[in-house]
Formats: structure tokens, sequence, C-alpha cells
């Protein structure tokens, strides 16, 4: 997604690696399929490699392994690699032929790894996603076999201080509409209406996307009229003065931080800040409503962010086998919920999802937003990453130059024909 690197990542959220490093990926992976061995096989500790680098983070996924392998007999050692450079130190271990065991993945990257070869498929241990929503079992999917599973996810929704509000006379927004007087009502010379990340990168898109699909919009029309709707909405907000135009520099940990600070009143975000708004403005009170949509009683799609969890081929049978074992036990309904609890995220498993909203009405409009939600790379496979840039670059070029999004979104169209 696929998050400020000191921040919890999202799925999913967007990554801020160079776009091109994901793509150099697959063809030196090409060989490691089908490899004779590889150094530090046939034993010991079974080999973790993932980028999470927060105390919440540690805890929830220490937890699920240690009591995973402690009822299997196995051992493993974690590797955590930072999380711009994951997709280049897989380059270098593919090439090399020292893949871990256990490799994690932001969910956008699964494909044009898995399309390498050097993933292996999951069902062949037992592993799938039967229960899990088909979202969710697609971020783990590449032309139709399963090779990872995500245990827990993330999206974005609408965070609002419910005091401004109150104050303004305005209900929390559902529409279009909604979103735009309630952000000028909200509006004050110390205050903005509304906060959002426009950044030139997989962020800026991944929070277009929700505007985007709950307005008809597809990455596979650029320049149709759903994308053009919603890019003009972004550029009407910014250009009444109900959003900054600083949104076009704000990450989403800033975004965030200017609802923190009480320089936005409503703000696009999702749960991995909520740890840290109530830490930080424990005196604040908000609340969180889905993304607003064009028109009353549609559905809000947002994009899902999350870590993708795979078994690389490694040429070591035995230790694949035990690499998915611990998978298998790693993913149980009851790993996920204690996952999810301490990094408030979404369990995959539709049942536990359900428990975990019911259990955390804080975070129950998230499990709304991931119920309707679209992996990314759904449509365009290893493709995705091309036409996200796409986007990015159109909507800054209409926030940051006032260009129509028709003549933005048009060149768009033609960067990825």
């Amino acid at each position: 997604m696929m998050t400020s690197t000191t921040q919890r990542r999202p799925l999913w959220r967007p990554g801020r690696r160079a776009l091109g490093l994901t793509a150099l990926a697959v063809p030196a992976l090409m060989a490691l399929g089908g490899c004779g061995g590889r150094s530090g096989g046939g034993g010991g500790a079974l080999r973790v490699v993932d980028y999470y680098n927060t105390p919440a983070d540690d805890v929830a996924i220490d937890g699920a392994l240690e009591a995973s392998a402690a009822e299997l007999g196995l051992t493993f050692a974690r590797e955590r690699v930072p999380g711009d450079q994951l997709v280049a130190k897989v380059l270098q271990m593919g090439s090399s032929r020292t893949m871990p065991d256990l490799l994690m993945l932001d969910n956008p990257d699964v494909q044009q790894v898995a399309a390498s070869g050097a993933l292996a498929p999951l069902e062949q241990y037992g592993i799938d996603v039967e229960d899990f929503t088909p979202a969710v079992a697609d971020l783990g999917m590449f032309e139709g076999t399963l090779y990872g599973v995500a245990p827990t996810v993330n999206t974005i929704a609408l965070f609002y201080d419910v005091a401004a509000l109150e104050d303004a006379g305005v209900a929390p927004p559902t529409t279009w509409d909604e979103l735009r007087e309630a952000a000028a009502a909200l509006t004050t010379p110390e205050r903005y209406g509304l906060a959002f990340s426009a950044t030139a990168s997989y962020e800026g898109t991944w929070q277009f996307l929700p505007f985007m699909w709950s307005n008809g919009g597809d990455e596979t029309e650029l320049d149709g009229e759903g994308v053009l709707g919603a890019s003009r909405l972004w550029g009407d907000l910014v250009g009444e003065g109900s959003a900054s135009r600083s949104v076009v520099n704000w990450e989403q940990g800033d975004a965030m931080d200017q609802f923190k600070a009480g320089n936005a009143a409503m703000v696009v975000n999702g749960p991995w800040n909520i740890a840290g708004l109530r830490e930080d403005v424990p005196e604040l009170e908000w609340d969180v409503v889905t993304i607003p949509v064009p028109e009353p009683g549609g559905t809000s799609v947002a994009p899902l962010g999350g870590e993708v969890w795979t078994i690389p081929v490694t040429g070591d049978e035995q230790r694949q086998a035990d690499a998915a074992a611990l998978l298998k036990g790693f993913l149980s309904p009851q790993n996920q919920l204690a996952m999810a609890q301490e990094r408030s995220t979404i369990p995959g498993d539709a049942e536990a999802a359900a428990q975990f909203a019911a259990e955390n009405p804080d975070l129950s409009t998230f499990v709304d937003q991931v119920s309707t939600a679209r992996s990314r790379t759904a449509q365009l496979g290893p493709d995705w990453p091309r036409t996200a840039k796409a986007i990015y670059t159109a909507n800054q070029r209409v926030l940051v130059d006032d260009t129509d999004p028709a003549e933005a979104f048009d060149e768009a169209a033609r960067t990825v024909d």
C-alpha cells in the first residue's frame, strides 16, 4: 500500500519504493523456481522475513508465530527489512538462492513475485481462504492460484472531530454534496474542513481510489467520467479553500497530524493511526464514518491494505512443508483476532471480523468499509504500479497547476495504453 516509515504500515499501505524496483524483481527471480537447494537448508530455525518495526507489530507478529511454532515443535528467526527496501532484498535473495522460508509482502507486490515462479502455491499444503471475504482472498491470488494470505487487512475511512461538527451544526457527511457542505462549514481562518493525502506517491493514489471507485471510475479507463468526477471533487475542495493546497505534500501521517493539531476537522485516514490518536490527543472526541459516496444509497468502495504471507520456493521440500505448517497455525482465527487487536487492523476471516467489530466499536466502521473494499491489483495484476503512478501524477497536475481533470487524465490514460 500501502504509511511515514515511523508508523505502522497498512496494507496495504502504498509503498514508497521506486516504481521500477518492483518490476525489476520479476526477471531476477525467474531462476529461483525449481532450484536445487539453498544455503542453510536441511534443518535449523525457519527464516522469516518481514518489514514490521513498531512495538505493537512486533508483539502481535512474534506472539502469533511463537504460539504456532511451539505447537509444532518448530523454531524460527525473524529478519526485519525496512519496507522501502524489501523488494530489493527479495531480488537479492532470489539471485543468491537464499530466499527465506516465510516471506511477507505488501499485497500489491504479490502478483509480480508470484509471476516469477518464486512462490509456492498454498493449496497443496491445505491452506485456503474459503472463510475469507472474496476481496481479502484476492490479495494473495495470481491467475487463479493462491500464493499468499493476509491474516489482517486495513482500509481508509473518514475521521471527524465530534465537537467541531456539533458546533458547526453539521452531521457526519455521507454523500459528496454533504462532504462539500460540511467541509465548507467547518473551515475557519484557523482550520480547514478536511485533510487528505494527495502526495505524488502510491499513498496519493490509495486515498483517491475510494472516491474514484465509488463514483464508478475504473483503473482500465482513466479518462472516464467516474475518474474525472472524483478528481473534480478533490479539485473543488482545494480550490474552494475547504482543504489545504498542502495536501499535495502530505502523506497519510501528515494529514492525521493536522487533525490531531486541530488544523483540520475531518481527515481521510486508516485504523493504524488510532493508537497514536488516542495517545497523543486523549482529550479529543472523534468518530469515523465510511467514505462519502456521490449519491444517497451508493456503496462506498475503498482499497484493501494489508501484508500477505507467502512461502518461497527454496528447493527444500521439508522446510517448505514446515513453513506451511507454521503459516497455517499463524493464520488461525484466534491469531487473527489477537493480531488485529494489537495492531488496530481487521481480521481477514469473515466471522473473526464480525466478532472483532462487536468487541471493538471504534473499529466497526473499518470492518464495514473492508466488507465492500477492493484489491488494487485485482484488474491489472502486475501492471497496477504503472497505473497508480499515472493516477497520482494526474491529480498532482489538477491540484498544483489547476489543470482540468479531463486534460490531466487524458494524458494519464495515454501513458498506460
